[in-house]
């Protein structure tokens, strides 16, 4: 106690050496985390872009790396979908690293890790080779999202968080919007082996700032922010009864299932087939292809704060919406069963628009619904063992569907349109049975007496 009581009065004379009393250091201290924070923010929120276009850049090359490549639908779609197996697979010690390595060294080692990754698929001789490198870019894009939200926790107050979660999900829209026209503009230009020796590049680039920039709390640089002593007040959960309250509860195991069949959709049409489909049965180009792919992005940058308005203001309550986004995508996957070979390219490009408000800007409501139904102490478990499903659902179902085309070959490395309808009838049960789980969730936000949320 002594010993503190000194420290005090140390730095109580720091004060006085320089002129400021205690009330004027803390503001400043106050004011410089407020505005550094914004700083760590923006470089965690590029590596989100860069997250977004290793996920689904696959879909405006995937024509390109099948010639080069040599190889046919069902090891394509294992190359796409070996990004999602690794991904999935480390939600869970993504969580454990962020708590007892920290946020700053785990995010920079797994980021070089993608940087090797990204390289190694760029002058991959095979596919084989390829796969490889897809799953080092996997096992190392794995390491951002759940430490980021770790840095939220630590760098935001609580009411700030779902906002903060609604911008990083738009940054993901910017790194979608990125891996479609702009992708097949510079594939066009100098190849697509190129294109992904210049990711590797940025994504090496992004692993420096992190370590230069990033800190894992604002203790870490001697400030602090009200607002956040009072989580440290609350009872401690250890991993393993936090695991059990997780997996033990049936409303997680809904959520889950939610996740898992709406993500499925998503993955599997944006992330890797929808690119051929319009290459193959409406002959669009890559740049057409990937202006259509494009508007995926722009619906997720629209949908993630409309999701958020609507669950917050509208609806106030976050199973309406989860319910509304899975209808959505149900009808969405019926008209490309429906209309496989006959829809308008506005038409497509509404689709498209839909599917990334719907079905992927969604995921942000069903996090938010996955926080709620455990204690705060837990939240990093919770957000993490949910994380796996959505990207077990594109593991899954990618190459399930290059499965089914590669049944109705119609050349080398071309499907027909019965084929592509066939892929989709397997889309459509997987929107109909999220809405199944959407439909039976528990309503997790609570609302006080004034209609505000608790």
């Amino acid at each position: 106690m002594s010993h503190k009581v000194e420290s005090c009065q140390q730095t109580t004379r720091g004060w006085a050496s320089v002129g400021l009393r205690p009330a004027d250091f803390l503001q400043s201290s106050l004011t410089n985390a407020l505005s550094y924070r914004w700083l760590i923010f923006a470089v965690l929120a590029c590596g989100y872009v860069l997250v977004y276009f290793h996920r689904l850049c696959p879909a405006v090359v995937a024509v390109d790396m099948m010639n080069d490549l040599q190889t046919g639908g069902a090891l394509l779609g294992l190359l796409g979908s070996a990004y999602f197996y690794p991904y999935a697979l480390m939600q869970i010690p993504a969580g454990l690293l962020a708590d007892s390595w920290g946020a700053r060294r785990t995010v920079t080692l797994f980021t070089l890790i993608a940087f090797l990754g990204a390289l190694i698929i760029g002058l991959a001789p095979n596919v084989m080779v390829a796969i490889f490198g897809r799953v080092l870019v996997g096992l190392g894009v794995s390491m951002l999202f759940v430490p980021t939200m770790k840095i939220l926790t630590e760098w935001f107050r609580p009411h700030e968080f779902a906002r903060m979660t609604g911008i990083l999900l738009a940054m993901g829209g910017l790194g979608s919007l990125v891996s479609a026209t702009p992708l097949a503009l510079v594939t066009g230009w100098f190849g697509w082996r190129m294109a992904f020796v210049a990711v590797a590049g940025l994504t090496f680039i992004l692993a420096s700032l992190v370590w230069v920039v990033v800190r894992d709390r604002p203790a870490d640089m001697g400030w602090s922010i009200p607002g956040k002593e009072k989580a440290g007040a609350k009872v401690y959960i250890g991993l393993a009864n936090g695991l059990k309250q997780v997996l033990s509860n049936g409303n997680f195991w809904v959520l889950a299932g939610w996740f898992f069949f709406q993500s499925a959709v998503f993955f599997s049409f944006a992330g890797l087939w929808g690119g051929p489909y319009l290459n193959h049965v409406y002959n669009l180009d890559r740049v057409g292809t990937g202006q259509i792919l494009s508007m995926l992005a722009v619906g997720l940058i629209v949908g993630g704060p409309m999701q958020t308005w609507l669950s917050n203001r509208v609806f106030k309550g976050r199973k309406p919406v989860l319910i509304i986004s899975s209808v959505v995508t149900s009808g969405l996957t019926g008209l490309l069963v429906f209309s496989t070979a006959d829809l308008s390219l506005y038409a497509l490009s509404l689709i498209c628009f839909l599917m990334g408000m719907f079905s992927s800007a969604s995921v942000v409501i069903g996090f938010s619904a996955t926080k709620e139904l455990f204690p705060v102490q837990i939240a990093g478990t919770s957000i993490g063992l949910i994380n796996l499903f959505p990207f077990a659902g594109g593991a899954v179902f990618q190459p399930v569907l290059g499965w089914i085309l590669q049944g109705h070959e119609v050349s080398k490395n071309v499907y027909s349109a019965a084929g592509y309808q066939s892929a989709f009838i397997v889309l459509l049960c997987c929107g109909l049975t999220a809405l199944c789980c959407a439909g039976i969730m528990k309503e997790t936000m609570k609302v006080g007496p004034l209609g505000s949320e608790c």
